[in-house]
């Protein structure tokens, strides 16, 4: 497992971490405790040693899975993320205050079983937050009091991950970034490198697409938001499929496959395509299956793809994705 700088945190983490919105349950459909658990161990002995997170997986499921595990295993030295913010009002910029999101805070620490959170990242607050110096300001507080020792956030847009990096409080930015969401590596990566700003690549499969592992007519359950949030009827539509229509996605990958190595799967190739940008700290793919956290892992000593196989990534993106998402995120 490589390791690569997490911004000003001066830490380093694994360059392939572990999301955990899906073993949360909730808009992945129901998950065993157990099985979520096996999912956090299985990815400790891979040695991933960066865990992202948040209080809304699962009304606070996912933060308790991992600090059971953490628990049980006396680890010590794995790097844990959470994000808070999602359970205030997203129309209300000013909700985003020390009053406010304290409560929250304290209950990520005591689901997460920690004195001092390791990274705690607003969750993809309104954009008229970002215009509020008083919001980064509750993130310092914050960290005087003791609550957390570093600060990020997570972002929907690219502007949004522009904004932040000017607060002197941020040391990550969480964005989506993949072969069908490419505008982060033109509009942000180098202004992040810029200001010492670590990247936390998020939804690097596209919601399963970009895993090869769904047909077109794969049908979702009720409680999934691959099925209930297709236009962006829950939260920004941009989480689900990174945006794309499905039939595009589909369009896409098909015309993305025949370049890529015959040794790899598309998940894997899609995770290397993006730790080849090395200005991402960490990618952190979700599952609920400990065999594709594994495999996951694996990808991190994989070698990088060649020159031929980035150009034909980019040349799809142009010509089926771009003018569904370049314009918006």
């Amino acid at each position: 497992m490589n390791h690569r700088r997490l911004g000003s945190t001066d830490r380093y983490v694994s360059d392939v971490g572990l999301g955990t919105w899906n073993i949360g349950g909730g808009a992945w459909g129901e998950v065993p405790d157990e099985t979520a658990r096996d999912v956090v161990r299985s990815a400790l002995d891979a040695g991933i040693d960066f865990l992202d997170t948040a209080d809304v997986y699962g009304d606070g499921a996912s933060e308790s899975h991992i600090g059971h595990v953490l628990e049980e295993r006396e680890a010590d030295d794995v790097f844990v993320a959470t994000k808070a913010g999602r359970r205030l009002d997203p129309h209300e910029a000013g909700r985003y205050n020390a009053e406010e999101l304290r409560p929250h805070v304290e209950r990520s620490r005591e689901n997460l079983g920690v004195d001092t959170i390791d990274l705690l990242q607003l969750h993809c607050p309104p954009t008229d937050a970002y215009y509020q110096p008083e919001t980064f300001e509750m993130l310092e507080q914050f960290q005087d009091d003791g609550l957390i020792d570093n600060a990020g956030v997570s972002v929907e847009r690219v502007e949004e991950a522009q904004k932040a990096i000017e607060y002197d409080v941020i040391d990550t930015v969480q964005i989506i970034f993949n072969p069908f969401r490419q505008r982060p590596r033109e509009r942000f990566f180098q202004a992040a490198n810029r200001y010492d700003v670590g990247i936390i690549v998020r939804v690097p499969y596209a919601s399963g697409l970009l895993t090869g592992a769904l047909d077109r007519d794969t049908e979702f359950g009720e409680n999934d938001h691959r099925n209930f949030n297709r236009e962006g009827e829950a939260f920004d539509v941009g989480e689900t499929f990174a945006g794309v229509p499905y039939d595009v996605g589909h369009d896409a990958l098909d015309a993305m496959e025949p370049h890529l190595p015959d040794d790899r799967t598309t998940a894997e190739a899609t995770l290397r395509w993006i730790l080849d940008h090395r200005q991402v700290s960490t990618v952190i793919p979700g599952t609920t299956s400990p065999t594709h956290v594994e495999a996951n892992a694996a990808v991190s000593d994989q070698p990088g793809l060649s020159n031929q196989v980035h150009g034909a990534i980019r040349d799809v993106y142009e010509e089926f994705v771009a003018e569904h998402v370049h314009h918006r995120w």
